[in-house]
């Protein structure tokens, strides 16, 4: 996760849960780096193949359960300001827990989140639009104690996403890739 000042991009995102809360607060940490045993690397990434290769449920609700449990969304964000998009940054990472389906479209996806040195799991409250294949997670003004509100949209596609947000101190748009535990 990389740290941005200047938005706070997923606080309402994520996705738009876990995405928008380390940037909202300012405080995503960079991810830590470690030189990896060559070996666990090989097997990790074996894993990823063979969990992208498997078919997604066809039902949309089961889909989305399926790939936002127990889930990593890596990718790309851009600032937008007054129309203008600004430099794509690369190293974003968040870690979605859980995702449990309320009453309608309401759902809540908790996503293990880092503000300073405490980890801690936040629920966070999203509706949720299916067309097909394709889901959408909606945040609209969704007000975050000491740290303003947020709207966004997260277009959620096979094992990708993308999407925009918006509060007080900035917007962006994301984009990247889903991978699960």
């Amino acid at each position: 996760m990389r740290t941005n000042s200047i938005t706070l991009s997923l606080l309402p995102l994520i996705a738009a849960a876990a995405l928008t809360l380390n940037h909202a607060c300012g405080q995503a940490a960079p991810a830590k780096e470690s030189k990896p045993d060559d070996k666990k690397v090989e097997d990790t990434s074996k894993a990823t193949a063979e969990a992208a290769q498997k078919p997604l449920p066809a039902d949309p609700e089961e889909r989305f359960k399926l790939l936002f449990t127990k889930s990593y969304l890596s990718g790309r964000w851009a600032p937008l300001k007054d129309g203008v998009l600004g430099e794509e940054r690369t190293g974003d990472k968040y870690q979605i827990v859980s995702v449990a389906k309320g009453t309608g479209d309401n759902w809540t996806v908790s996503a293990k989140l880092k503000y300073r040195d405490q980890e801690f799991v936040m629920p966070i409250p999203v509706r949720m639009k299916f067309d097909g294949d394709t889901a959408i997670l909606i945040v609209d003004d969704l007000k975050i104690p000491g740290g303003g509100s947020y709207t966004a949209r997260l277009l959620i596609y096979e094992r990708t996403y993308s999407g925009t947000w918006s509060g007080q101190r900035g917007g962006g748009m994301i984009y990247g890739t889903i991978t699960s535990e």
